[in-house]
C-alpha cells in the first residue's frame, strides 16, 4: 500500500478485462485536489472514473478503471 499526501492506493484488482484501482481520498483533500490528482491518473495512466462515494466525516472512496493491456514480446522467430 502506499500513501500519499493526497490518499491511499489500496491495490489494483483485476476482473475480467478491467482493471480496478481503488483510492481513497481523506477528508482534509479538497475537491480542485482531488479532481486535479485524478485528471493526472486519467492522462498519463489511462484511468478512468468508474465509481465515487463520500462518507460521513467527509472521506471519499474513489474506484478508477482501465482496459487490461496485454503485453506482448515481439516474435523471436529467425
Amino acid at each position: 500500500m502506499e500513501r500519499g499526501a493526497t490518499g491511499t492506493l489500496e491495490g489494483d484488482v483485476v476482473d475480467g478485462e478491467w482493471e480496478y484501482q481503488p483510492v481513497r481520498l481523506p477528508p482534509e483533500v479538497s475537491r480542485m485536489t482531488a479532481a486535479v490528482r485524478l485528471a493526472i491518473q486519467a492522462e498519463f495512466s489511462g484511468w478512468e472514473l468508474s465509481r465515487v462515494r463520500l462518507y460521513p466525516g467527509g472521506i471519499r472512496k474513489v474506484l478508477l478503471r482501465r482496459r487490461r493491456s496485454k503485453l506482448r514480446l515481439p516474435d523471436l522467430s529467425l
